[in-house]
């Protein structure tokens, strides 16, 4: 009798054992064919963003080409009347304040970059991304210097730029960015240092992070246009009165 109760529990152990390592094969299953789904989607999406950025690479191309011409056609005009001359000098000028071209001159380039691996600075986080609106206060130093052009790793600083952190990465004007952080700044020299170096100023405040901040002045360096597109969804000019 013993026998057979012994073999009735076994039995009945081994059936339950069967149906534990078959939903367990079941549920594997099904999370692998799950996982096809999201790995196809992301290929997917990944060959729309390759496309998106051609498109975008065409269209910058056939920009640049259009300005160039356009840019013929004014100075050509210029050349030949006054009236029109003073007109394209100052598209110029409005066209340098809104970024939207190309400059150069005298200023100084900021190298900002993360703190030497060490005990207190643990190398598997970035402590100017963590402390990305200390890259906001030198952005308004630099104005307050006179800098009339400011980039960031090449991502030039105008009117509707955002500095913001997402995810492991800083992004300026939505451009994924990481440091070092190389900053380049049009204007005089001697005051753009003079006025980030002050005591109890923006680079003081960086170094006591543990920041390592370099700062160069140039006789001449450039600044690239803004890339992106200027967008108005709500502001509209006034019309003068008559």
């Amino acid at each position: 009798m013993k026998k057979i109760s012994s073999m009735l529990i076994i039995g009945f152990l081994t059936l339950c054992i069967g149906l534990v390592i078959s939903i367990q094969i079941t549920t594997t299953q099904g999370s692998e064919i799950g996982g096809l789904i999201p790995y196809a989607k992301a290929q997917w999406y990944l060959e729309e963003l390759k496309q998106v950025r051609t498109e975008k690479d065409a269209a910058l191309q056939e920009l640049n080409e259009l300005e160039k011409r356009l840019e013929k056609i004014e100075t050509k005009k210029a050349n030949e009347d006054f009236i029109f001359a003073g007109v394209v000098s100052d598209l110029e000028k409005y066209k340098m304040a809104a970024g939207t071209v190309d400059v150069k001159g005298s200023g100084a380039v900021i190298t900002v970059d993360d703190p030497i691996a060490t005990d207190e600075y643990a190398d598997d986080h970035s402590v100017i991304m963590l402390r990305y609106e200390l890259l906001l206060s030198l952005v308004n130093k630099l104005k307050e210097a006179g800098a009339e052009a400011i980039s960031i790793n090449g991502q030039r600083i105008i009117v509707t730029t955002e500095i913001s952190l997402a995810g492991n990465n800083v992004n300026i004007n939505t451009v994924p960015t990481a440091p070092p952080y190389i900053i380049k700044a049009i204007g005089n020299p001697q005051t753009i240092e003079s006025t980030l170096t002050i005591r109890f100023g923006i680079i003081e405040q960086m170094k006591s992070y543990g920041l390592r901040i370099q700062i160069e002045q140039k006789d001449e360096l450039e600044i690239p246009r803004y890339s992106g597109i200027l967008k108005f969804r709500y502001a509209e000019p006034v019309e003068a009165a008559e």
